[in-house]
């Protein structure tokens, strides 16, 4: 009898084999994932899409920042346009009643003056700045674009998830075929079996030739299934590759075994979870947040925008740089709106539709999410249920064709005994290989809707 010791130290171990073979199917799988999402051409373009959001943020921020640069020109011309200055009309009476009484000739008399409107040799060099004091635009603009690279991060994830899928679907369906392949040869070595025992009976004068051939047709059936479900693993295989963006003949790992325990114990971890962490509703939350951004920046248009700027630089003709060119010019900026034809107002209430539209679009897509998480795990349920029956099936399938065949190389039962025997069991074994990877595909199913696969595993 075994003691209560022994009896925990045994569970300790299966359970810690179980763990071992979990953890080595998780890194196999991880393994591949990581390889899919390094190689995945459409991730590294969105990847590039990130980078993109990311400097648009620094755009953003820069705006906060004074903008300096260097201005300059210089202009020379005659002709034209001109003003005329009577400066000799003016003051020559004046200069003669001053040469009268001084008795003098000093005061020589001047000509009239034409100023040209062209500048002649000028030029202005200057250092300009400018500065944001009050501008709510930038503020709602940084926000925006804050909450665009928040967007971006969740796309990538999202992508990301979907291709996890894939690849976990893709190799589970690979497996699949690989099993199907191995029951398939493994009944033609049973029907073999059966061929050679049919012709030593007649080797024997006692068999019949229709039993014979009977047997090798039914062996042909089988070889022509056998050479589907190859070709079904070469297209399995060549997809998974694709997936990987390998070539798409190569080598593929198939150690996994996902033994019942360990499909178990993975369901009972997805059905505790939730979806309330997809991005999807994430992005959704945010678009939703951006168009109340917007909201609040087309109603601030009455805020004033006041702005400062200062200009240090020179300025004289034929290129003279001295104490006097020199000048500082500095003040301030101030738009305050006043009549745009109402266009302000009608933007207000476009955002506004916008944001109502946002938040009704993120309720409809909660209850899609909520009710594609539901039939999600429903799946999963009925098809571990259909797997648990596969099992018992295959058991009484085994146990039936070890009792025909032995009774059919007694001569008790018949060759269309045993060939339904082989059906049984056959068809048993697939539909168990079968279901076992249905489970493994609803399990990413649900791993996909209820977004539990860490994301950091496959980096």
């Amino acid at each position: 009898m075994v003691s209560l010791n022994n009896k925990i130290l045994l569970f300790n171990i299966s359970a810690l084999l179980l763990l071992f073979t979990w953890e080595t199917d998780s890194q196999v799988l991880n393994k591949y994932i990581k390889e899919g999402l390094d190689n995945n051409i459409v991730l590294q373009e969105k990847s590039i899409s990130l980078d993109y959001a990311l400097y648009s943020l620094k755009i953003a921020r820069s705006y906060f920042l004074p903008s300096i640069s260097i201005q300059g020109d210089y202009t020379s011309g005659e002709g034209g346009r001109y003003i005329p200055i009577p400066v000799g009309d003016l003051m020559n009476p004046v200069y003669q009643v001053l040469n009268s009484l001084t008795r003098s000739t000093v005061f020589k008399p001047i000509p009239n003056e034409n100023i040209n409107f062209l500048p002649h040799d000028f030029y202005d060099a200057k250092l300009h700045s400018t500065m944001p004091i009050i501008n709510t635009d930038i503020y709602y603009n940084l926000s925006v674009q804050n909450k665009q690279v928040k967007l971006t991060e969740y796309e990538v994830d999202i992508y990301k998830r979907e291709l996890i899928k894939n690849i976990k679907i893709a190799y589970f369906n690979y497996l699949n075929s690989i099993y199907a392949v191995k029951i398939l040869g493994e009944a033609i070595d049973i029907l073999n079996e059966n061929v050679r025992v049919n012709q030593d009976l007649i080797d024997n004068g006692k068999g019949l030739q229709a039993t014979y051939l009977r047997s090798l047709s039914e062996k042909e059936l089988v070889i022509v299934q056998l050479s589907t479900a190859q070709n079904d693993e070469k297209n399995a295989k060549r997809y998974f590759n694709f997936l990987l963006n390998k070539n798409l003949e190569s080598d593929i790992d198939t150690s996994c075994s996902f033994e019942k325990q360990e499909i178990n114990s993975l369901m009972t971890r997805l059905f505790l979870a939730n979806d309330s962490s997809r991005e999807e509703l994430s992005m959704l939350k945010t678009r939703e947040d951006i168009s109340d951004v917007m909201v609040k920046m087309t109603k601030s248009y009455l805020i004033p925008k006041i702005s400062g700027f200062l200009d240090l630089g020179s300025q004289a003709a034929n290129w003279t740089f001295d104490s006097k060119s020199k000048y500082y010019l500095t003040g301030i900026e101030i738009v305050i709106p006043i009549f745009y034809g109402g266009k302000n107002n009608y933007q207000i209430k476009q955002s506004v539709l916008e944001y109502k539209n946002a938040k009704l679009n993120y309720e409809n897509n909660l209850q899609q999410l909520q009710l594609s998480n539901e039939l999600a795990k429903s799946n999963l349920l009925s098809a571990w249920q259909v797997y648990q029956a596969s099992g018992l099936q295959v058991k009484s399938a085994m146990s039936y064709f070890k009792l025909i065949n032995k009774g059919f190389k007694e001569g008790a039962n018949s060759l269309i005994e045993f060939i339904d025997a082989r059906n049984q069991l056959t068809s048993s074994e697939l539909t168990l290989n079968i279901n076992k990877f249905k489970v493994m595909i609803e399990i990413a199913n649900l791993e996909r809707e209820t977004a539990s696969f860490d994301l950091g595993e496959a980096r």
